[in-house]
């Protein structure tokens, strides 16, 4: 074989090689892996940041101690079901750790639509006018769809109205026995119609799922908390197959959701409606020349 024809076998090969792992359209099947794992992300996600949303209830500038004592009295009033118990915090020699076990006591387990059970300890650090700092461990705590084990550290501002969360966790899906491992890092504000509707999302986020490592960058997405996925914004997602993906939300009605997946050469829609039994019902088209197809879950 001749230099030339050597060099071009060489160059064929490693084209090949490069391309069966980046070269390659984006695929049906992998678009449908992206949508599960949105999904399942932000089932996660839901369930931290509602769990997070208690602990804000208590007055800015106090002293650490009035405020453990206010947040106590707001979590006993709101869910009659759990046990709330003081223990002193080993740092600060103070009375300013919660320990909160739902469902030990009768009575509702239900905030903004999520019904808690699983154990939730939070411990307020600081507690400025305008700096506060809380720390927060979960032991399988769950709302019926999603059980999640982990710790989160969340420092939010009065005048700037955003909070910093940063959160290691393991989480199941209690469906199906699917699993996730991951961590954030991510500012949220609560959206015009107050955190009472939803909040909204930027920063990142990265887990490993069923198929390897995804990483999650946000842009401005808004959530719900009677929604499965976000209603706008953006996302730019790392996948486990090599490629990097567009994912953007717009809201088509009150009970659907419009969720475009942007990859290599090829993008697809999916609406995800909230049915009125509680169960997510999907619909797939695509954007190619292939008839559309449709599925439920």
């Amino acid at each position: 074989m001749n230099r030339l024809a050597h060099s071009l076998l060489i160059s064929a090969s490693l084209l090949a090689v490069t391309c069966a792992v980046g070269c390659g359209g984006f695929t049906k099947e992998e678009a449908a892996e992206a949508m599960e794992e949105i999904k399942f992300s932000s089932q996660s996600e839901a369930l931290t940041t509602n769990s997070v949303e208690i602990s804000t209830n208590f007055t800015l500038g106090g002293a650490v101690e009035k405020a453990t004592a206010e947040l106590k009295d707001f979590v006993k009033s709101q869910l009659p079901c759990a046990e709330v118990t003081l223990e002193r915090n080993d740092v600060t020699q103070s009375d300013t750790t919660l320990v909160i076990e739902y469902g030990k006591n009768p009575g509702t387990c239900t905030y903004r639509g999520h019904t808690f059970s699983g154990t939730h300890t939070i411990s307020i650090a600081r507690n400025e006018a305008d700096d506060v700092l809380v720390d927060h461990v979960w032991d399988e705590l769950s709302n019926g769809e999603v059980s999640l084990t982990g710790s989160a550290s969340v420092e939010w501002s009065r005048s700037d109205k955003t909070r910093h969360v940063t959160h290691t966790a393991t989480w199941t899906r209690l469906s199906d026995g699917r699993t996730g491992e991951g961590s954030g890092d991510r500012l949220q504000r609560a959206l015009d119609g107050g955190i009472a509707e939803g909040f909204s999302v930027t920063g990142s986020r990265s887990w490993k799922g069923k198929s390897g490592q995804w990483d999650l960058d946000i842009d401005e997405v808004e959530m719900r908390w009677r929604d499965p996925v976000p209603q706008a914004g953006k996302y730019t997602l790392d996948t486990p197959f090599d490629k990097q993906l567009s994912v953007s939300f717009n809201r088509q009605s009150e009970t659907a959701i419009q969720v475009t997946i942007e990859g290599p050469r090829r993008s697809f829609d999916f609406t995800v409606k909230s049915a009125p039994s509680g169960k997510v019902e999907q619909a797939l088209t695509f954007d190619s020349d292939e008839a559309a197809a449709e599925g439920t879950e």
